[in-house]
């Protein structure tokens, strides 16, 4: 138990100059080339991170150490925002647990701890290394799906917009392929935008449609049919060969919209 104390009292007195030396060894072996802000702050981290491992091997507190926590979380975010890799990261938590592995079994042998008591003291090691990956990851994607959504939300919006064309008349030109998110989007978005817009004619333009499924073709009906309870008035132009087979084979009456070849067509049939 002696011994124990004696390594918890060394980690703690000597945390901050253990800490740049492993980093600076991890720095070496990874061979790669790390910002200096980013070398500040994993020092920082990792003096209490060691201060941490020292008190816990006495008190068996398994609990992880909150700046270690908060800093795995901050490089995940980051790698993510810049359109990294996680693999990035996680490439040097092989070369991070050698090293802290070969500091800490030094540290051990040279304050008498028994076999047990060292594998003891690596084992905690790993285990908040291991909690750190885990929390590097989840952070990695977490911001990476949100952004993922958010793009994709600003796709939506640029490849539906609504472009006026004259008093209470507007052409809604769908472009590229719709799927379900993109149909389920018109259907939430579009609809309340061409009411407030106080628009009376919509033209849906399919012309620059790619492909198109039974389902999607389905929530394009529905906003018809929604339209058309708000008393606007719809009407459907560029729609090639391949889309009308697939509605007519989905069993959807299309019957009811009013349909031209091109828009120039359905805006003259207006007038």
């Amino acid at each position: 138990m002696n011994s124990i104390l004696a390594v918890a009292k060394y980690l703690t007195e000597n945390a901050a100059s253990l800490a740049a030396n492993i980093v600076r060894d991890i720095i070496q072996r990874i061979e790669s080339e790390i910002p200096n802000d980013e070398i500040e702050q994993a020092i920082i981290v990792y003096t209490e991170f060691i201060g941490f491992l020292g008190s816990s091997i006495t008190d068996n507190d398994e609990q992880a150490p909150e700046g270690l926590i908060a800093w795995s979380k901050k490089n995940g975010e980051r790698e993510a925002s810049l359109s990294g890799k996680i693999s990035y990261i996680i490439s040097r938590y092989p070369v991070t647990r050698v090293v802290y592995t070969e500091y800490m079994t030094k540290i051990g042998i040279e304050h008498d701890l028994s076999t047990e008591e060292v594998a003891f003291f690596i084992k905690r090691i790993n285990y908040m290394l291991d909690i750190s990956i885990n929390e590097t990851i989840l952070a990695f994607e977490r911001l990476k799906d949100k952004m993922i959504k958010r793009a994709q939300e600003e796709m939506n919006e640029l490849s539906a917009p609504i472009v006026p064309v004259q008093d209470r008349l507007a052409i809604l030109p769908l472009i590229g392929s719709i799927d379900s998110n993109r149909a389920k989007y018109l259907l939430e978005k579009i609809v309340p935008k061409v009411a407030q817009l106080g628009i009376e004619c919509l033209i849906i333009d399919f012309s620059g449609i790619v492909m198109i499924d039974t389902a999607v073709a389905n929530h394009i009906f529905k906003i018809h049919e929604i339209l058309r309870l708000l008393g606007i008035h719809v009407i459907a132009t560029g729609m090639r060969p391949e889309l009308a087979q697939t509605i007519v084979h989905g069993g959807i009456d299309f019957s009811s919209i009013k349909t031209y070849a091109t828009v120039k067509q359905a805006i003259e049939s207006i007038k």
